[in-house]
């Protein structure tokens, strides 16, 4: 059996050399400096199944031996036979120390052993693949600038069983650019030199080929913002001299004239009329030609929802100097069918509903009708939002909404009509200032109980249900300041907004007060897993006494989006015998979440919460309420889900132990 071993091992260290003078370029590639001669490339071989066992080696009369371990001498040196799967590790050896991280990253992600999560069937199978991987690190290599690299694998048994692969490389000296020419860029004139800065190749460089492409790209994008519509850049000329590790980079470029915007021409089925579509371009007829301003334009129309695919070409006409626009649209589905099932532990079970036409009301004006069957609320509105109203990404908007709330605060039978202008963000255009203007007429039966005590007996009271009708008009202004690098899960930069609404409230008198609040969130990174994520709150209403204020515009504190660890509105003054939330006229919220990213798909996120409600009119720093807990997050293809589970650090009576929140997006 030790013979056998032997020739095994012989025979595996036989083929890796094997393949590792295939990977090796010659010393003597190119006989003289000024001659053309391509990289050196490995001698193509037949494809390699690398999940099969193999034949016999070609070109070799030696058979792979029979494995087994019937006397359990192989089972004691940590390889297995066919029957029992082996556990093998990989390790790579001896990279260049420049662009060590990219070729490590590049050999995870394509290496067959690594996509075999350390399990094989046998010892043949991961020689197999380690015979694959050794040439496609040294192709990584190459591609990097070491033109003489080879890698052989290595495979030893291991203690306790299985086998480590150790991928040896041996990168050769990094082969550099001696020259790097751009003939032809002179004729951008001013704009030669800023060109050139995008082409980020220069002499001195490792002759790194993702880096050259990537170079060309960045050229080829430049140009289209310097006006140059029409430039061609041509195919790039590269001479290795293997004598010196040297190379010369030539690559032509045809600039053309600088151009500027000539007409939109509409193509295709298009869901609205050419003159909407210059609309909402950020460009007219007549300025400079940039490239960006074209790709802004596609994803504007694809944002309406209007359109299912969009083509713009670029069609210069005359010498090249004005360039139309060819727009091609393809209609989408105008009307959506929508609804959404959800509960919360504070505010119960919540079944939504709604229809829309999106452009009902050409061009752009949506139709809305939405309904809400629910625990705690039971409403139908409807709605009319004309997007892109009178400038880009401005919106006008209508809705009616009659519906019967029934908060743990404050039940209520309510009509509201409001109008508005806004300017949001959303999923495709994450913007940094918004904005929203408008007006709101509210009709609102609340009711509300108190209790009342007959006597001295204050453990038997009559319980009171009070109603007052309220008529509210108000007028809300909101300005936001986004800097954050993420619309639903930032990691980075800080937010900062606020709103103020002046309102007028009829209830057999007249009182006239001012509701403002203020948001502010920050976001800072701590290693490559960690995000320290912060936020803050503060309310206030000015110019009434709460008597004055209907339960319905107080500020409460508690819940999902508030305070976790809390029911809905348990934050605050309270009605002393039945616990029931009164309301306040002023907010303090501050929160502080560790954001941890397990993996592409998972993270937790410990938070702790605190918040405070009060009569009084200005934020304090008593009688905060505190809620710490723990999150999931599942990090999907649009934004990252989240579970909260918390619980009250100092409770009051009947404050529940546990609240559970679920939403899309981050807490804040």
């Amino acid at each position: 059996m030790a013979d056998v071993r032997a020739t095994a091992v012989a025979h595996v260290a036989l083929l890796a050399l094997t393949g590792g003078l295939l990977a090796a370029p010659s010393a003597h590639a190119q006989d003289t400096q000024d001659q053309e001669v391509p990289p050196p490339a490995p001698e193509e071989l037949p494809p390699i199944d690398v999940d099969t066992p193999l034949d016999a080696l070609p070109g070799l009369e030696v058979e792979w031996p029979e494995l087994d371990d019937s006397d359990g001498e192989e089972e004691a040196r940590g390889v297995t036979d066919a029957v029992d799967d082996l556990r093998y590790s990989v390790d790579l050896a001896g990279l260049p120390d420049i662009g060590k991280g990219d070729i490590e990253a590049a050999f995870k992600a394509q290496s067959a052993l690594e996509a075999g999560d350390g399990e094989a069937v046998n010892a043949v199978q991961v020689d197999v693949r380690a015979r694959a991987d050794a040439e496609l690190l040294a192709e990584i290599m190459r591609s990097k600038g070491y033109y003489a690299a080879r890698a052989v694998p290595d495979i030893m048994p291991r203690e306790g069983g299985g086998v480590s692969v150790t991928m040896l490389a041996e990168p050769g000296p990094l082969y550099r650019f001696e020259s790097v020419e751009l003939p032809g860029l002179e004729a951008a004139g001013e704009a030669a030199d800023e060109l050139r800065e995008a082409f980020a190749v220069r002499a001195g460089d490792a002759v790194d080929a993702a880096a050259v492409i990537e170079a060309g790209l960045a050229l080829d994008i430049a140009l289209g913002e310097e006006g140059f519509a029409s430039a061609e850049i041509g195919e790039q000329q590269v001479i290795i001299d293997h004598d010196t590790q040297l190379a010369t980079l030539v690559l032509p470029v045809d600039t053309g004239p600088v151009g500027v915007f000539g007409d939109i021409v509409i193509t295709g089925e298009p869901p609205f009329p050419v003159s909407h579509v210059d609309h909402i371009a950020r460009f007219d007829a007549g300025d400079p030609y940039k490239r960006s301003l074209v790709q802004d334009l596609r994803r504007a129309l694809v944002a309406t929802g209007l359109v299912s695919a969009v083509t713009i070409d670029p069609v210069p006409r005359g010498e090249g100097e004005v360039v139309d626009l060819n727009v091609n649209l393809q209609p989408a589905p105008p009307r959506t069918i929508a609804g959404s099932i959800g509960y919360n532990s504070g505010e119960g079970f919540r079944l939504e509903g709604s229809w829309e036409h999106r452009n009902l009301f050409n061009p752009e004006g949506a139709f809305t009708a939405r309904a809400v069957a629910g625990t705690q609320e039971q409403l139908g509105s409807v709605g009319l939002r004309f997007n892109n109203w009178r400038r880009r990404d401005q919106a006008l908007s209508f809705s009616a909404l009659a519906g019967s709330i029934d908060r743990p605060a404050y039940r209520a039978d309510l009509v509201t009509l409001t109008a508005g202008i806004e300017r949001t963000s959303n999923f495709i255009w994450q913007k940094e200032w918004t904005y929203g203007v408008g007006v709101e007429l509210i009709a609102s039966d609340e009711e509300n109980d108190i209790t009342f005590f007959e006597g001295i007996d204050e453990t038997n009271p009559e319980i009171i249900t009070l109603s007052e009708v309220f008529f509210i008009g108000a007028l809300p202004v909101s300005l936001h300041y986004d800097g954050s690098d993420d619309l639903l899960d930032p990691t980075r930069g800080f937010r900062l907004g606020g709103w103020i609404s002046p309102e007028i409230s009829l209830d057999g008198s007249t009182n006239g007060y001012a509701r403002m609040q203020i948001d502010a969130s920050a976001y800072q990174p701590v290693g490559e897993k960690i995000v320290l994520a912060g936020r803050v709150r503060v309310g206030a209403i000015l110019g009434a006494s709460i008597d004055n204020i209907a339960p319905s515009r107080r500020f409460y504190a508690g819940g999902g989006g508030s305070v976790r660890g809390y029911e809905f509105q348990a934050i605050g003054p309270v009605e002393e015998f039945l616990q029931r939330p009164t309301g306040g006229r002023s907010l303090t919220e501050v929160a502080l979440e560790v954001r941890y990213r397990i993996n592409e798909q998972w993270g937790v996120v410990p938070f702790v919460d605190a918040g405070r409600v009060s009569e009084d009119p200005w934020p304090g720093q008593r009688d905060f309420r505190i809620g710490a807990g723990i999150g999931v997050r599942y990090y999907s293809n649009f934004g990252p889900i989240r579970i909260d589970v918390g619980t009250p650090l100092n409770p009051r009576n009947g404050d529940a132990r546990i609240a559970v929140a679920v939403s899309l997006g981050q807490a804040f």
